[in-house]
Formats: C-alpha cells, sequence, structure tokens
C-alpha cells in the first residue's frame, strides 16, 4: 500500500509540474533571456550592491534600468528608421506610377558591359510605367502581405523584450535564493556531481554571451571603419546601429541600405567595396570570430561549439544560440563520464540523503 501511495503522489507531481510548465509555456523565451541577461551580468550586480550598502533592489533596479537604456533604446531607433524607410519606399513607388522615373544618373550608360542595357532597361520602364506597374501590383500585394507579417512579428519581438527587461529585476533580485533553489534540486537529482554541471552550465553560458557580445562588438567596429572609408554619413550611429543588429543576427539592415544609398548617389565604385567588406567582412566575422570565443577558455572541442552553434539556431532560433551548446556541453559531459566509469560498470547516481542511509 505504502508504494501505491508513493507512486500516486509521484504521477500527482509529475502531473503538477506538466501543468505548471503549460501555464509557463507563452513566457518561456522571455524567461530565458531574462535568466541570460541577468546571468551574463551577475559581477556587475554583486559590484554595484556592495557598492549601494547591499541594497539588493536598488542595484536590481538600476541595472535593469541600464539595459533598458543599452537594449532598448538603439532597437527602437532601428525600428523606427526602418519604418521611415518603408514609408519613404512606398511614396517614392507611388511617384513613380503617377510621374514616371527620373532621368537615368549619368553613371549608368558607363558601367562596363552591361551599361546599355541598364540605360535601355530604364527608359523601357519610364515609357512603359503604367503597364509595368499594372504588372507586378499582385506582386507588391504579396510583398505587401509578407511585411505586415514579418511587422507583427517585429511586434512580438518588441513586447516578448519588454517582457525580458521587467523579469530581469526579479532575476536580479532573487539571484541568491534561485541560485540555492537550483542547487539543491540538482543536487537531489544527480548527487555530488550537481557543482559540475552547475559550473559546465554557468561557464558554456557565459562564454556563449561574451561570443555574442565580443562578436557584435567587432562587427561594429568593422562596419564603422567601412562606412568611414565609403563616405557615408553618420558613420558613428551607424557602426552603433550594426551592434544592435548584430546582437539580433542581422547585420545587413544597416550596411545593406547604406549600399543602396551609395548606388543611388551615383558612386557605384564604392558602393561595391562596401557590399563586399559588408558580406565578406562584417557579416563573415560571425562565422569565425563567434565559435572561437564561444570555445575559449572551455574543454569542448571546437567541432562540439560549431555543431552547438549553428544547429541550435536551426532548431531553436536565435534561442538555439545558447540552448546548442549547452546541451551538447552537457551531452558531452555525461558521455564522458560514462565512459569514464570504465567498462561493465554503471554509472549510478544516488542523493547524498540515500548514500548516507544506506552507509
Amino acid at each position: 500500500m505504502a508504494t501505491n501511495d508513493r507512486l500516486l503522489v509521484q504521477i500527482l507531481l509529475l502531473g503538477l509540474l506538466g501543468a505548471s510548465l503549460w501555464v509557463l509555456a507563452p513566457f518561456w523565451s522571455a524567461l530565458f533571456w531574462a535568466a541570460v541577461l541577468s546571468f551574463a551580468s551577475w559581477p556587475v550586480m554583486r559590484v554595484l550592491t556592495r557598492r549601494l550598502g547591499g541594497r539588493e533592489a536598488l542595484a536590481a533596479g538600476l541595472l535593469t534600468l541600464t539595459w533598458t537604456v543599452v537594449v532598448a533604446v538603439p532597437l527602437v531607433v532601428l525600428g523606427f528608421n526602418l519604418a521611415d524607410h518603408i514609408k519613404d519606399m512606398t511614396t517614392l513607388l507611388k511617384d513613380f506610377q503617377v510621374e514616371g522615373l527620373p532621368p537615368p544618373p549619368v553613371w549608368l550608360a558607363g558601367v562596363p558591359l552591361i551599361g546599355e542595357r541598364l540605360l535601355g532597361f530604364w527608359q523601357t520602364i519610364d515609357q512603359q510605367g503604367a503597364a509595368f506597374f499594372a504588372a507586378v501590383r499582385p506582386y507588391l500585394g504579396q510583398v505587401g502581405n509578407w511585411l505586415l507579417a514579418r511587422s507583427a512579428q517585429i511586434g512580438g519581438g518588441v513586447l516578448e523584450l519588454a517582457l525580458s527587461l521587467i523579469l530581469v529585476f526579479f532575476f536580479y533580485r532573487d539571484g541568491p535564493r534561485l541560485a540555492a533553489f537550483a542547487h539543491s534540486l540538482l543536487q537531489r537529482l544527480i548527487g555530488e556531481r550537481a557543482e559540475h554541471y552547475l559550473e559546465l552550465i554557468a561557464g558554456t553560458v557565459q562564454r556563449v554571451v561574451n561570443g555574442v557580445i565580443g562578436t557584435a562588438a567587432a562587427q561594429a567596429l568593422l562596419a564603422w571603419i567601412g562606412f568611414m572609408i565609403a563616405g557615408i554619413p553618420g558613420a558613428l550611429f551607424l557602426g552603433l546601429l550594426t551592434f544592435a543588429a548584430s546582437l539580433v543576427m542581422v547585420p545587413p539592415l544597416v550596411w545593406g541600405p547604406a549600399v543602396a544609398w551609395l548606388v543611388w548617389q551615383g558612386e557605384v565604385g564604392m558602393a561595391i567595396f562596401l557590399g563586399i567588406w559588408g558580406l565578406f567582412v562584417i557579416s563573415g566575422v560571425d562565422n569565425i570570430l563567434k565559435p572561437y570565443l564561444i570555445s575559449r577558455g572551455g574543454n569542448l572541442p571546437l567541432i562540439v561549439v560549431l555543431f552547438g552553434v549553428f544547429g541550435g539556431i536551426l532548431a531553436f532560433g536565435f534561442l538555439g544560440l545558447f540552448l546548442g551548446p549547452t546541451l551538447l556541453a552537457v551531452a558531452y559531459s555525461l558521455l564522458g563520464d560514462w565512459v569514464g566509469s570504465g567498462p561493465g560498470q554503471v554509472v549510478q547516481v544516488v542523493p547524498e540523503a540515500e548514500e548516507k542511509q544506506q552507509g
């Protein structure tokens, strides 16, 4: 009877846990980002708490406000810039439909090999503008629907970011208690190896955060150099926007419009330079620097890190950038423990309380 009662309690606990996870499902992403953000900046939180005389709530509030300014403001500015560009593009298309195309730029005919064809294509579109826009109008509707769907996703992402910045305050304030609870829970499950796996997960997440921020800083610096060479106005501001865009892995959102602006200004040579610089240097450094920074200082082989980063992104989206390496790190360590136990031996994890009772 006692065994049946214990089994019933376990089933009820599992059901309660499943229901709780179901309730929290809409907030998993926001909770995850808040946890990663607070964990990555926890040393700053400790220093600030000491400077404020141990007032954790005040330190948490100040640090949350700092994150709001550093993270949210550049993304909001980037969103407004994109909205302005979309509005300008819509106005430009309406002007083209009513008044036709402007005179072709002088440099168009001088493009090697295809300059004359481009000039003829420009004149053809100008002469047959009404028919051309009538032909592409159905496709413009599809493009508009696609942009509307992407805008809804961006809006959802902004709300998720706002919720993360609210939750990060509570992670800061209650961080020590949450860490103690996680340690007790993991120790209950796997015993003396709990400390090892907590350090493994913490180290992996810290290296991923360093890799993401370090790569974004490098891409921002390289973008600023490219903008300066190409003579783009506001190069420093665009470099800061590149840092924000790199955090969400879309730096072409910044250097792509800069290339288009150079083409429109007739600076074809600089546009080609900036396009090559953006594709192979700014965006290309992500594939080299990020895996190196993530694998640096850890005991994971670089190939495991590469699979974790790229496979995680493909499987889980941007969250997979953190989940992929962490999951593979834990799996790699578990396999190492199992192999290291020797042939014919079974790794049995017994909580410490049960070990004492058995002793």
